[in-house]
């Protein structure tokens, strides 16, 4: 490494850190090589072992959300009480940018890495909070299109931080001093429009990420060297009349055909598979792109090194609804008549969950999670049965609504009770409807919830009803506790067993984040972010009339929480 060479891991970066005192900010125009500096390596995220820390944006490559700390319990999480907090701050009025904080922090031995909305970066003391140093991203003036939501989170791995940023960057930043590495444009924003909301992964030596916006473009799949910056490979969503899938498109359709890969995908180290969701096809009307329209709508399942397809389910062909498939694949293991198998649970913004086999592709089981009216089902290899001819309808209610099946809530998987937990909106839309506010309702068969299902037989365990539709995403623990918030600003805790809530504190903001934990010094600890500034949380008053009268103010505060020391 060029520069400063820092002694590994806590000890030798905090004595720095508290000595200096300083912020780092360069722009660093051109990819340099960088020599291996200490951890996490390759090895240690993929094995795992290090339940203290949470590592990547789901705490494990596999997507599951969950900690193996138990220390906070069903027992004493009544007792929970903020440690310390954290602002975030918001964007200034020039970059008109649209405040709030939906990230996930990391946390590395004792040492908390979160990213604000404005792609800043912050080394903050996972105990106290106190401020080690901050990276600010050197935004542009000119031709800058930040497109729709925030940002979610950022990677760790080999010494390195990594960041996706709203207008199309991928960053690489010191982790010990917050000196940008290198900074590479990964397409023109101006031109596409895009962005990188989601948290990037780092895979053996390799950041891959996929792309937000794209509604005009196609959108893709990445690896770069994360040494350099330099592409590695390049895998197009919507390919091409000379690539595989290219003739499921009219001639040309292809440049703007989208398929953005909005979220963060999931990573199986024994195979060396990625496994990413894709979204909804463009344009929205369909009979301007006859076709199944691959590879929206689907799971893909790569190679990391080559980015080679090795197979893909589409679970929506010629998708007219916007019922994106963008949420990540969870793999888990589980028995099926007696055998164990390597399987991947994955919901979708259609309102069903698809159990595939995690080698193959090939569809096990499918399952709704919230209310279905837009077909009479899904067939045995998970496609659409009977789509509902919408004319012959008395009551046109499509549930999920036009691209209302789900948001950026996260669900989660706890291999302690074998159950995946998931967040349903409920949220329909009314076909008949002369205009886009006049069609949105709640379903009015469920309310909206928080429920858990048996995710081999789609069996609901119980289910959790919320005063509004959720926009937070869910962590499950040892502890047997689901962490989640609302847009009211309230984080909860849940009995995992049951769903009975067993705790709660205002943070006086929306919470539109994914929750993680951690420990230092045999304390465990709970972040979440506060502050909003989602898509879906400025609709609540669409479907709950004077609601926004009960929506606190943006803000950008990281809350930390724990027991009193003497409850430990």
């Amino acid at each position: 490494m060029r520069g400063i060479r820092v002694s590994p891991r806590r000890n030798g970066f905090l004595i720095f850190a508290v000595l200096c005192c300083s912020i780092f900010v360069t722009t660093g125009p051109a990819p340099r090589a960088q020599e291996q500096v200490p951890g996490p390596s390759s090895s240690t995220l993929e094995h795992g072992g290090e339940p203290q820390n949470w590592m990547t944006f789901y705490g494990n490559y596999q997507g599951w959300s969950y900690s193996s700390l138990d220390q906070i319990s069903r027992k004493n999480v009544k007792d929970l009480l903020p440690a310390w907090a954290f602002g975030a701050g918001n964007p200034p009025p020039a970059l008109n940018m649209r405040g709030g904080l939906e990230s996930t922090p990391l946390v590395v031995d004792g040492v908390l890495y979160l990213e604000g909305i404005q792609n800043n970066i912050y080394a903050l003391d996972a105990v106290t909070g106190n401020l080690l140093w901050k990276y600010n991203y050197p935004w542009p003036r000119a031709g800058l299109t930040v497109g729709a939501g925030g940002a979610r989170g950022i990677a760790i791995g080999d010494g390195r931080l990594y960041m996706g940023t709203r207008d199309n960057h991928l960053v690489a930043v010191d982790s010990h001093t917050g000196k940008e590495i290198w900074n590479i444009s990964v397409e023109d924003n101006a031109k596409c429009q895009c962005g990188i909301n989601a948290a990037p992964l780092f895979i053996r030596g390799k950041v891959v990420t996929g792309v937000s916006g794209v509604s005009k473009s196609r959108a893709y799949v990445r690896a770069f060297d994360a040494s350099t910056g330099k592409l590695i490979w390049n895998f197009d969503v919507i390919p091409s009349p000379d690539q595989p899938g290219g003739d499921t498109w009219p001639p040309n359709a292809y440049k703007t055909g989208s398929g953005a890969t909005w979220l963060t995908g999931t990573y199986d180290p024994d195979s060396n598979i990625i496994f990413w969701g894709t979204g909804d096809p463009y344009p929205e009307d369909p009979s301007g792109r006859p076709g199944t329209n691959l590879y929206s709508d689907s799971v893909l399942a790569l190679d990391a090194d080559t980015g080679t397809l090795k197979w893909y389910h589409q679970e929506f062909p010629h998708d007219p609804y916007d019922y994106d498939s963008t949420m990540e694949p969870v793999l888990i293991e589980a028995s099926i008549g007696g055998t164990k198998r390597k399987l991947i649970v994955h919901s979708s913004k259609d309102g069903f969950v698809y159990v595939y086999d995690r080698l193959t592709g090939k569809v096990l089981n499918t399952f709704p999670f919230m209310t279905v009216t837009w077909t009479k089902g899904l067939d045995a290899d998970g496609k659409p049965l009977n789509l509902v001819d919408w004319k012959e309808e008395k009551s046109p209610m499509l549930c999920p609504g036009w691209g209302q099946g789900l948001a950026i809530n996260h669900p989660a998987y706890s291999p302690q009770t074998g159950w995946w937990y998931m967040t349903a909106m409920e949220k329909c839309s009314w076909q008949n409807a002369v205009s886009d506010a006049a069609s949105r309702v709640l379903s009015p068969k469920a309310p909206p919830h928080i429920a858990a299902f048996d995710p081999i037989t789609g069996k609901t365990q119980w289910t959790f009803n919320t005063t509004f539709y959720n926009q937070s995403s869910l962590l499950l623990t040892a502890g047997d506790l689901v962490f989640a918030g609302d847009v009211k600003g309230n984080a909860f805790a849940l009995d995992a067993k049951t769903g009975q809530q067993l705790w709660s504190f205002n943070t006086g903001s929306i919470i539109c984040s994914l929750p993680m934990t951690y420990s230092v010094n045999g304390r465990q600890y709970v972040a979440i972010a506060a502050g909003g500034g989602s898509i879906g949380e400025n609709n609540v008053d669409l479907y709950y009339k004077g609601a926004q009268s009960q929506i606190p103010p943006l803000s950008a505060t990281l809350f930390v929480f724990a027991l009193p020391a003497n409850k430990k």
